[in-house]
């Protein structure tokens, strides 16, 4: 079915959306040939369009990164086969990966059903290269593998744990793609670094008046990619303009300036459901 709805699940900016129904868990089930067709469909729209994934037929080592995550990352970019953990922030999450998906690399969020799409492509996240799993329920290691195939950049906020075999297997499928894995708010053997926010402060608030403009943090890296040594690095996530930028300075606010809206999520999520699915590039299609 073909119609016209609201991306609800991107928050609070309604997106007109083109959808397709192929399954839910609430509703009756599909074959695997449809799944199947659905998968292949998204192949050949993204192999439709320009990407990052290859140089003249060869996948490059690394997708890019913003110029920010420089002094983080070993590589220099997000290694491919490689995965990265993000702890208790949805706004890092989506700044370390909004570097590839401006160059035009295409994403994957699974597990993020309260994500704001200004919030997102105000840190440089191209909606139009975007798929999103808003709630994928216990099954969310097969979504996630089958974004794999498909895609250079997927994002999970595990709703539930996974047993260490379908972890162990996600893992080589990542490798044998040469995608990037990145998990948030969840431990995940073998990673290839670690992320998370260890001080912050927000900036444009003043004595009872005011709004929050631009939030200025520390991040440090650790894992396997830094050879066991601890990376820092003080970040505006973002600055006065929206931007992520390495603080060097003060930044300093203009009146015409926009107020920076939060993107981070609340730790409960209890009241979820699985159900649909997948919105590709303004359309949604059921995983």
């Amino acid at each position: 079915m073909v119609g016209t709805s609201q991306a609800s699940a991107l928050g609070t900016s309604p997106l007109p959306v083109r959808h397709r129904s192929v399954s839910s868990e609430a509703g009756p089930r599909r074959s695997a040939a449809d799944r199947a067709a659905v998968l292949a469909e998204l192949r050949a729209e993204i192999a439709a369009r320009p990407t990052t994934a290859g140089v003249a037929g060869r996948a490059v080592p690394t997708v890019p990164a913003l110029p920010a995550f420089a002094g983080l990352l070993p590589d220099g970019g997000l290694r491919r086969g490689a995965s990265y953990t993000v702890a208790g922030s949805t706004t890092l999450t989506l700044a370390l990966v909004a570097g590839a998906s401006k160059a035009g690399s295409w994403c994957g969020l699974v597990g993020f059903s309260h994500l704001g799409a200004e919030a997102a492509t105000g840190l440089g996240v191209d909606l139009g290269r975007l798929v999103l799993v808003p709630t994928p329920g216990r099954k969310w290691p097969a979504v996630v593998a089958a974004l794999v195939d498909v895609l250079d950049v997927v994002v999970v906020r595990p709703p539930t744990s996974a047993p260490d075999g379908e972890v162990r297997q996600l893992a080589a499928r990542v490798r044998e793609r040469g995608a990037v894995l990145v998990v948030q708010d969840a431990d995940w053997s073998g990673s290839e670094l670690g992320l998370s926010i260890i001080s912050s402060t927000w900036h444009g608030l003043g004595a009872g008046h005011g709004h929050l403009s631009a939030r200025e943090v520390t991040i440090q890296a650790t894992g396997r990619g830094t050879a066991g040594r601890r990376r820092t690095s003080r970040l505006w996530l973002p600055d006065h303009a929206g931007a992520v930028a390495v603080a060097t300075e003060p930044a300093t606010a203009t009146a015409d300036q926009p107020t920076v809206r939060p993107v981070d999520q609340p730790a409960d999520r209890s009241d979820e459901q699985p159900g649909e699915v997948i919105s590709l590039a303004g359309r949604r299609l059921s995983a």
